[in-house]
């Protein structure tokens, strides 16, 4: 019983971190969400009819280069995370080696 409430524990406490980190990225896309907003509300000030085509190329290069940026935090967030499960079954293994002697 004591075991497995120290499961959750852990578990707990890897959820809160992933929780933190969620949070982190959310936050960091709602300001590349406004950066982007910005730049488009400012060329679209600034254009003149006979150059919409270039803000439209350059647009869509931003918003590649966007989601190339999200994907690899979430690449990163996913490699973190993984990375705390082995540690945390490797010391579970441990806990129960040292009770069962």
């Amino acid at each position: 019983m004591l075991s497995r409430l120290q499961e959750l524990r852990k578990e707990e406490e890897t959820l809160l971190r992933l929780k933190a980190a969620l949070h982190d990225q959310l936050n960091r896309l709602k300001v590349e969400e406004l950066a982007l907003q910005s730049m488009i509300s400012s060329t679209r000030e600034d254009e003149m009819p006979s150059s919409q085509p270039a803000p439209e190329q350059s647009h869509d290069q931003m918003l590649v280069h966007v989601d190339n940026e999200a994907s690899i935090n979430q690449t990163a967030l996913e490699l973190s995370t993984r990375s705390h499960v082995p540690e945390e079954e490797e010391e579970e293994e441990e806990e129960e080696e040292e009770s069962d002697s």
